[in-house]
């Protein structure tokens, strides 16, 4: 017995040195593992790469910008079932650990003995509070090292941070494959949702999808990552977290993924998209726009953008028409499967319902075609073959650019299209209708341009289009081309002049004039673009913007001065700076539509200085508004409670007046009156008070439109790229070319719309004149309504004296009109 006590002693004291040395082994290796671990505090204050998200003014999703897709929820918005999916999927115990899983742990270090030596991945064990540690703070680094910070980290975790901040934390981080960080990005990257409205088999898919997110795409791995989905169903259903019910319908459910556009393509606004993220570099840096999780509300308004797209691609396919056609895309070889072929061909992905096709076999009659074949999810080459046709009248625009039919209108399908050849096509409408599988031979045009449409009172860009297709070419033309505006600058000249003595009735001659342009330099002879207007007398000035008379606008600048204008054109945000040479009264310099538009905006605002914006709002990540464009003051807008006959809310507009308000209106009519019987006369049967001017430069290289009525202002362009002449004689003006473009987009625009005359501001005399005297009409004469202000309207006589008469300097303030420019 003796013995025995004396063994079982040496037992207990060999047993406690060897625990006491295993103690003081962990604490070793604790103290060893803890000095250099990170630092776990900065979680208190961790801000994750969040993408910035852009809307338009409806709130639909126009674009995002980010480096990882991550939309970072606070677990309070985490609906039960997505947080119920990801802890039987991870860490079922979650809310009664202390952050390690010692049972789990030895159960992993059992397989790593087992699979020792194996090519075979060792097994984790990671609670959540675990993963946290290593997304966060560790590496991937598969080792016990890294096991035992891990660990320690998790421990520390639990005792600083609360469980749901811990799994905050998670479920906003975690990589969920496809380039999504987090539920939020994942949910609307697979299913284009909100983590609110994923269903069973939706949350139970994405919680699946932590410990492979690359392995279990539905598509090449459909049965791994249905087995892997169901596995997290069924611990759902094990747990009492959902009913049989769900789970057997769940099970059911296949795995369908609903593509996300993160971009403005749906709206045909990625020039609009661009140009805001272009901004948003430029103010804020590109951290900040990738990083920085802004909200940013633009302005653009989604249906006018679509009708502003339409019309503009439409206007310039039929001028590129007319010029004939040039040929195909590209030619293939029609040897074995042309759908393999034709898909490698690079198609324009935003000219729908255009569509990219190759022409598989002619007759006089058709030819039968074959559409590019789509993508499947995987990139695998769809096997299905679409087959359409295109008759005899789907190719009647396609005269020969070239050769001995050149201009001919084709008489067969044969003349025009061979097989082999790669082209678009667009479905064939017959009496507004569509015809079943018929299609129309298209042409993407050389020819490009851009239009702006914007707000007048508050320069908000309601829509852009920068050219034909971005896809084509990301060049926006409505901000980067500085192109001449031709006569669409005439109005800042009359409204210069206007603003300094003159009014609409004031007389210059339309006579030819030579302009000596100094030594060396020759003579100018500026002309009218008619022959015939050269020669017509004293013009009122009202008729000469309506007909656009070069002759009498470089006087009216000799008269006013061109250091008058620069100043005027400047004031408008046109130019910058304009050069004193009379040439660039008629627009010789050059700006941008949305210069132009902007200009015009402060005319249909009464006068009133406004700055284009395509931002309403910026917040922070946090809901803070770091921007406003709207800086008006609003009196009594945040006034609380119900009405008691308080006073109405009243906007205090502080902007500059650029522009006198009453030859503001004057210049306004003089415009209405170009498009009621001028050159833009296009734009008349809209129905609606309009007022604008059309623009065409030198040899016709590029015209322009620019208009507006009280609710909104258009201008355009249309030229080429590298500048040329759009052709000659009148088919080559903007009457022809830019108007139409104008008037279709603005009659749908407008359509919801009353007709709202422009307000006449205090103080204007409208006084019935003779349209082509501008003298004051007899109750039985043929008469116009002539705004003029407070003593310059005409008398009842009319007297036509020189500067050096002295009478003329006796005539009273209201002694009317002198015809300028006479002497």
């Amino acid at each position: 017995m003796r013995l025995m006590a004396r063994l079982l002693g040496f037992l207990f004291t060999i047993g406690t040195i060897i625990f006491l040395i295993g103690v003081a082994g962990v604490a070793g290796l604790v103290w060893h593992f803890s000095k250099d671990l990170p630092d776990y505090s900065q979680l208190q204050d961790y801000e994750p790469s969040v993408m910035t998200r852009v809307h338009a003014a409806d709130g639909s999703l126009v674009g995002e910008y980010a480096r990882e897709r991550r939309l970072y929820l606070p677990i309070q918005a985490v609906p039960k079932l997505v947080i119920n999916a990801f802890l039987a999927a991870e860490d079922k115990n979650f809310y009664e650990h202390g952050g390690v899983d010692f049972s789990g742990m030895a159960r992993a270090a059992l397989l790593y003995v087992e699979n020792f030596g194996s090519d075979r991945r060792p097994q984790g064990a990671s609670t959540i509070t675990q993963q946290v540690a290593k997304n966060f703070l560790l590496t991937n680094q598969v080792s016990f090292a890294r096991k035992i910070k891990e660990a320690l980290l998790a421990t520390r975790i639990e005792r600083t941070y609360s469980k749901d901040k811990i799994l905050e934390l998670y479920l906003n981080e975690i990589y969920l494959g496809a380039g999504s960080y987090g539920i939020a990005a994942a949910a609307l990257t697979y299913f284009d949702k909100s983590v609110n409205e994923l269903t069973v088999a939706e949350a139970a898919y994405l919680a699946a999808l932590p410990k492979m997110p690359g392995s279990l795409n539905p598509v090449r791995n459909h049965d791994r990552a249905i087995e892997r989905r169901n596995y997290v169903v069924d611990r759902l259903f094990e747990n009492g977290w959902i009913s049989k019910a769900d789970a057997d319908k769940a099970r059911k459910e296949p795995i369908e993924f609903v593509s996300h556009s993160n971009s403005a393509h749906r709206f045909a606004g990625e020039y609009f998209a661009e140009e805001v993220r272009r901004e948003l570099l430029e103010r804020y840096g590109e951290k900040k726009l990738y990083e920085g999780g802004l909200s940013v509300h633009t302005t653009l308004d989604p249906k006018i953008q679509v009708m502003a797209r339409k019309a503009m691609v439409a206007g310039l396919a039929k001028y590129d028409e007319a010029q004939g056609y040039r040929g195909p895309v590209s030619k293939l070889d029609m040897a074995g499967d042309w759908g393999v072929k034709l898909a490698d061909v690079k198609s324009l992905a935003d000219v729908s319902p255009w569509r990219m096709a190759v022409v598989l076999q002619v007759s006089d009659q058709s030819a039968r075609i074959g559409f590019q074949p789509a993508r499947e999810s995987t990139g695998a080459l769809s096997p299905d073959r679409e087959i359409g046709l295109i008759p005899l009248d789907g190719v009647k625009w396609a005269k020969a650019v070239a050769g001995p039919s050149r201009g001919r209108t084709p008489s067969s399908v044969a003349q025009v299209l061979q097989p082999g050849d790669v082209i678009y096509a667009d479905p064939l409408y017959r009496d507004g209708k569509p015809v079943s599988g018929q299609y129309r031979l298209e042409q993407v045009p050389e020819v490009s341009g851009a239009l702006v449409a914007m707000e007048p009172t508050t320069g908000r860009v309601l829509a852009m289009v920068g050219g034909f297709s971005f896809d084509q070419s990301q060049f926006n033309r409505a901000t980067q081309a500085y192109r001449q505006p031709g006569s669409s600058f005439k109005p800042i000249v009359y409204a210069a002049a206007l603003d300094n003595g003159y009014t609409p009735s004031s007389q210059e001659l339309a006579a030819p004039i030579e302009i000596d342009m100094g030594p060396g330099a020759g003579v100018w002879r500026p002309e009218n673009f008619s022959a015939s207007e050269n020669n017509l007398g004293p013009t009122t000035l009202r008729n000469a913007l309506r007909l656009s008379l070069n002759t009498v606008t470089v006087r009216l600048a000799q008269d006013i001065g061109m250091p008058l204008i620069s100043e005027y054109a400047k004031r408008f945000g046109i130019y910058d700076e304009l050069p004193n040479y009379l040439s660039y009264s008629l627009g010789t310099g050059e700006t941008t539509v949305m210069r132009m538009v902007t200009a015009y905006s402060m005319i249909a605002n009464g006068g009133r200085r406004v700055k284009s914006t395509l931002i309403d709002r910026i917040q922070d990540r946090y809901g803070h508004t770091i921007f406003r464009h709207d800086s008006r003051e609003c009196i009594g807008c945040d006034a609380a409670g119900n009405w008691h006959d308080q006073p109405e809310p009243q906007l205090i507009d502080h902007r500059q007046q650029v522009l006198d308000p009453m030859t503001d209106y004057q210049i306004t009519e003089m415009m209405e009156g170009v498009v009621q019987s001028g050159t833009a006369m296009g734009m008349r049967d809209i129905g609606k008070p309009i007022a604008g001017k059309t623009g065409t430069t030198n040899q016709a290289k590029d015209v322009w439109f620019i208009g507006f009525s009280p609710d909104l202002v258009v201008g355009l362009y249309v030229g080429y790229d590298k500048p040329r002449s759009l052709g000659s004689g009148k088919q080559a003006q903007a009457a022809f070319i830019a108007v139409p473009i104008a008037h279709d987009f603005m009659k749908l625009a407008l359509a919801d719309k009353p007709a709202t005359p422009f307000k006449v501001p205090a103080g204007i005399k409208l006084v019935r004149v003779d349209p082509k005297t501008g003298m004051r009409a007899g109750p039985a004469q043929s008469a116009i309504i002539e705004p003029f202000k407070p003593g310059t309207a005409p008398p009842d006589y009319y007297s036509e004296m020189g500067d050096d008469d002295p009478d003329r300097r006796s005539l009273p303030p209201d002694a009317g009109p002198v015809m300028h420019g006479l002497y």
